[in-house]
């Protein structure tokens, strides 16, 4: 058996993605070095202004958070070139942007804690500079070598040569050979001069190519995110999701513990005094005894009805007996509204038992909270897993939980109704106790609901590969 691969398919050799990839790298040294001329100019002046006028503090401190952010800002711009000529991604740091919140001085002191302004403002000043000038003038001089060569064949003939005392060629036959040159100096320097034009446009790629590495690296080590900024807002999101999880599970309490007293509690109070009544009456008037049971009967059918109900707010048999889907469909069956079960689940996908269960409770408070409030007439429920493509796990962009470097697939939960829209989120209710379920479990929630409909709330829960494989 043989096969055939398309040319299509192959990847091109490395020297062709050198040569695809110079024109970029050439621009980018070339812009590089005025933006790092100009800002280190900046960032000098108002450094030497804030030291200059310090002991008026305000003054000193404003010149300095001005060359701070301007640092910042010029690193932002290193990083996002740097991009465009199709280095990998750094990750960009945190710059703890939210502490502004927490008032002028909290956010002063977290900026000027921030070691990462402090890095850029280095970078800023010295290290860029020193490395764009570097490479510009390595890169502009090796790329004038370069054209020059090759096209000395047609403007080294132009040149006059009457009054020049001076040839390469014959400087060389004479000190390596100790002879008079014999030929036409000219004609050789110009063949000289096209094979170092030859060989400097041959390794031009090489030289680009390394340069702009040298400032990937560089950008790497003074511009990039620190290992424990990671570490810090994977403890923040574990912090946020636990309190989530807490304030979900307290909310679900209290509100069982309402209904379980609105409705079972008075009806089997209501019960006993029933009975109690009955029990005194038996003797003396049969008939109005009999009416108090029978009273008492129908208490008994409306509160094992309301205990039903509640129980659904449990996870139900046929969820640990035949899956979530299976669970959905039975929940959907006892909906007031039709609604409709869609799965894009492969077949004899096994979900670990806990998201299976935190699934099903967001799911059904999704679709109560549709009924309830939202007046459709049907109801779309949809169940998808979702791999993160390779680009998204290996950059670590998106939310908190996406750079958890475990998290590979997601499950999503959508809820989609007809009715009026305008849903909003209103704290101990509703949307707000489904967004807190839904962190407390590392996930995220989208809701679309414009005025007139359509709503669309969506649930992303993480799995982890250890769950997912």
């Amino acid at each position: 058996m043989t096969s055939v691969t398309s040319s299509a398919a192959r990847p091109r050799p490395l020297y062709l993605r050198l040569w695809a990839g110079a024109p970029k790298d050439l621009l980018f040294l070339v812009i590089a070095f005025p933006i790092g001329v100009v800002m280190f100019g900046l960032s000098i002046g108002l450094f030497s202004a804030a030291a200059g006028t310090l002991a008026t503090f305000f003054l000193g401190v404003l010149f300095l958070v001005a060359a701070l952010y301007l640092a910042r800002g010029a690193g932002t711009v290193e990083l996002a070139l740097l991009e465009w000529t199709g280095r990998p991604v750094i990750r960009r740091p945190d710059w703890n942007d939210r502490t502004a919140r927490t008032g002028f001085l909290g956010w002063l002191r977290a900026f000027f804690g921030n070691g990462h302004y402090w890095l850029y403002l280095v970078w800023t000043m010295i290290v860029n500079f020193v490395v764009t000038t570097i490479s510009f003038t390595i890169a502009v001089t090796w790329f004038s070598i370069a054209l020059g060569g090759v096209t000395g064949w047609i403007w080294m003939g132009l040149l006059p040569n009457d009054s020049r005392d001076f040839f390469v060629s014959s400087w060389f036959a004479e000190r390596l050979f100790g002879v008079d040159a014999r030929f036409d100096p000219a004609v050789v320097d110009t063949l000289l001069w096209v094979v170092v034009g030859l060989v400097f446009a041959a390794t031009l790629p090489f030289v680009l190519r390394g340069l702009t590495w040298m400032h990937w690296g560089v950008a790497r080590g003074l511009l990039g995110a620190f290992r424990t900024d990671a570490l810090e807002r994977e403890v923040a999101t574990l912090t946020e999701s636990r309190s989530a999880a807490v304030a979900a599970e307290g909310t679900a309490l209290r509100r069982l513990e309402r209904d379980i007293h609105d409705g079972p509690q008075q009806r089997l109070v209501r019960l006993q005094m029933d009975i109690a009544a009955a029990e005194r009456q038996l003797d003396t008037d049969p008939e109005a005894a009999r009416r108090l049971l029978e009273e008492a009967r129908q208490q008994s059918k409306d509160a094992l009805e309301e205990l039903r109900a509640l129980s659904r707010g449990f996870a139900p048999p046929i969820l640990l007996d035949r899956g979530l889907v299976a669970a959905l469909e039975s929940l959907a069956v006892r909906s007031a509204v039709t609604v409709r079960v869609v799965s894009s689940l492969p077949e004899g996908t096994e979900l670990p038992t806990e998201l299976e269960r935190n699934a099903y409770f967001i799911a059904a408070e999704g679709l109560t909270n549709a009924v309830k409030h939202s007046g459709a007439s049907a109801i779309d429920l949809r169940l998808d897993l979702r791999r993160l493509p390779e680009s998204e796990e290996t950059r670590g962009v998106s939310s908190a939980s996406r750079s958890d470097p475990r998290i590979e697939t997601w499950l999503d939960i959508t809820v989609t109704d007809d009715g009026r829209g305008g849903a909003v989120a209103t704290p101990g209710h509703g949307l707000a106790g489904l967004q807190e379920r839904v962190l407390g479990q590392g996930g995220t929630l989208d809701v679309s609901s414009p005025v007139g409909g359509p709503t669309v709330v969506v649930a992303h829960l993480p799995l982890t590969r250890a769950a997912h494989g």
